[in-house]
Formats: C-alpha cells, structure tokens, sequence
C-alpha cells in the first residue's frame, strides 16, 4: 500500500513538473523570429525618447525581467534586447513609473495596451493614431495569464 502512495505521488510531482516546464517553454518553441537589427535601428533612430528596460527592478526577479534599449516615436516603440519568455505578455503605455504588480494595477484604468508581445529577443509595436505619447511616461511590459509584472522602462 505504502508503495503505490509513494508511487503515486512522485508521478504527480513529476507531472506537475512538466506542466510547469511546458508553460514556460512553449512560448520559447513558438515565438516568431524577433524584428531584424536593421529595423530596429532605423525606428530606435527616428525615436524622439530612449529608455533602458534594467533587471534590477523591484517586480522583477529571475524569472520576469527585461534589459535593453526602449526607442518611442509618436508612430512606433522599439526594444533592442531581451525579454524573460512567458506567455501572454502586452505591452502598455502607464501615466507614471511603476515597477510591481500592486503600482500597475492601480494605473491600469489609466494606462493604454498596445499590443501583444511575442518575441523575446527585441520588438517593434505600432502605436495607433488614436494614442498621445506625450500623455504617459513609461512603457511597461506586463503578463495578462498571470497578472506578473515583467519590466518597465520611463521614457520621460
């Protein structure tokens, strides 16, 4: 009896590892390839505001964090860098800096989502027309499925 217990519960920890190891790799085996160094170049070059996405972040820690050079235009904001892959992550624009997932979600009404986030090596997001950069200060890189804080980055 004790044997089919003990068996019993290293397979569903086993099981529970793997399911675990499977929501962490699937968006890596699946990501699309990332925009290519000379697209991102071109916009972080017509950028009227840099920032640096930094790993030393108080929401971040090894497993959601972000590094790199964020370039935004009224039309586009790129990131030349890299990212923690997760699933589900959305980029926003936030009215102040904030860098834990309590300071965001007390924001969120008034911050805007763009877009998706699916490559972990540097992206490019269009910013609709209908949106004022000029009206928020920081962009944020955020996981909806588990409502984590990744990284943000205060371009003014």
């Amino acid at each position: 009896m004790m044997r089919w217990v003990l068996l019993s519960a290293s397979h569903g920890a086993m099981l529970a590892i793997g399911f675990a190891l499977g929501i962490y790799f699937l968006p890596i085996l699946t990501a699309p390839d990332g925009p290519d160094e000379a697209m991102l170049a071109e916009s972080a070059q017509s950028a009227i505001y840099t920032a640096e996405f930094t790993r030393d972040l108080e929401g971040s820690d090894f497993l959601h964090w972000g590094e790199g050079t964020v370039s935004v235009s009224p039309e586009r904001i790129a990131h030349q860098g890299k990212l923690a892959p997760g699933p589900d992550y959305k980029l926003y624009l936030v009215p102040e800096f904030v860098e834990t997932e309590a300071q965001f979600e007390a924001l969120r009404e008034q911050s805007v989502r763009l877009a998706d986030v699916k490559t972990f090596d540097g992206f490019l997001v269009d910013i609709p027309q209908s949106v004022d950069i000029e009206a928020y200060t920081t962009v944020l890189v955020w996981c909806e499925s588990f409502g984590e804080f990744i990284t943000a980055a205060k371009y003014r």
